[in-house]
């Protein structure tokens, strides 16, 4: 597409998601020369609409999907109905947007991913972590290998969901996929395999310890074997109160340091460089621990401003569907691990 050219935006779904699409699409707005045309989904999506300043608004994904002026469609919908309007808006020959996890097995992962490259179309996945100055900093002194060989490489979500939350699709294996690793850790699971490289074998515990009344896990453990022999653990819950911050620690021979959501609180290297003073910041922007809609939107404006930025060739796209591929099988195989009471290679 050319600079000039308006990119609009379709939303389907109009969950507690939405809300925080529907406010990056509107910050981005005239500067990026975007806008959010249209929004389908079965509940409300006139009051969705209304609240947004939403133009359109339908409860007929296929009326949305006709309107010429759409040029990406953002799939709000429960994480295991990602797949049938991702989809339809491929077909359409939509680009498309999905929120984590892109779906919840690697079958329906593919299929998404075959449509789109039939059509020539972009899939995009969100992972706004990734875009965090804390993430970033991590990844860049990886890649310049400031910590030498990694010797362990850990993540850590010990987050809080009431007994409330679950209800509806939350919680369930159909809809959810997954209890505190697919939908609450995946951004955890998705930061270490992007820093750290994809493990090679993992062994897995899950459990219910105090929401009982749900199909998926309410706390995991996971130990984790990576390609260079390097160890780490995943450990996951909604069932801690208050719900501490994310953590993400990448420890090696030469240095260590780590993220809590999108700070740095640890960063100790034994060659230190001018740049190391003053990275140790102070609170974030927000964070999901104690309640799902305490996160900012600001992740995924920084993370559509570079779809829209890729859509105009102005640089590549840095999490595709292939990225949220990798999480969704890694994912699984804990899963596959914690069933079978074994380990399980990838």
């Amino acid at each position: 597409m050319n600079p000039s050219d308006t990119i609009g935006f379709g939303l389907i779904g109009t969950g507690m998601i939405a809300d925080f699409h529907a406010a990056a699409i509107r910050a981005l707005g005239e500067e990026h020369n975007v806008r959010l045309v249209g929004v389908a989904g079965p509940d409300a999506p006139e009051a969705f609409a209304h609240r947004h300043g939403v133009p359109f608004h339908t409860r007929d994904t296929a009326a949305l999907l006709a309107r010429p002026d759409i040029h990406v469609v953002c799939v709000l919908t429960p994480s295991g109905a990602h797949l049938e309007p991702a989809l339809q808006a491929i077909a359409a020959g939509r680009h498309v947007v999905v929120e984590k996890p892109l779906e919840i097995t690697v079958a329906r992962v593919d299929a998404v991913l075959s449509a789109a490259e039939r059509e020539d179309v972009m899939v995009a996945a969100i992972f706004q972590a990734r875009f965090s100055a804390g993430a970033l900093a991590l990844k860049a002194a990886v890649d310049a290998g400031r910590f030498g060989r990694l010797v362990l490489c850990s993540a850590y979500v010990k987050w809080h969901r009431s007994r409330e939350y679950y209800t509806g699709w939350k919680g369930t294996l159909a809809l959810d996929g997954g209890g505190a690793v697919m939908n609450q850790s995946i951004h955890a699971v998705d930061l270490l395999q992007w820093l750290a490289g994809m493990p090679t074998e993992v062994f897995a515990w899950t459990t219910r310890r105090v929401h009982t009344g749900i199909e998926a896990e309410d706390t995991a453990c996971c130990a984790l074997k990576f390609a260079d022999g390097a160890l780490g653990v995943l450990e996951a819950t909604t069932a801690a109160w208050p719900g501490w911050e994310r953590r993400i620690e990448i420890c090696g021979e030469r240095g260590s340091a780590a993220i809590e959501d999108d700070r740095i609180v640890r960063w100790d290297f034994r060659d230190p460089e001018p740049g190391d003073a003053g990275r140790v910041t102070g609170p974030g922007a927000g964070s999901g621990a104690g309640a799902p809609d305490q996160i900012s939107h600001r992740g995924h404006q920084q993370q559509l401003e570079e779809v829209v930025a890729a859509l105009r060739g102005e640089r590549p796209l840095t999490v595709s569907g292939r990225d949220a591929r990798a999480t969704v099988a890694l994912i699984c195989a804990l899963y596959q691990s914690a069933r079978a009471h074994a380990p399980v290679q990838l």
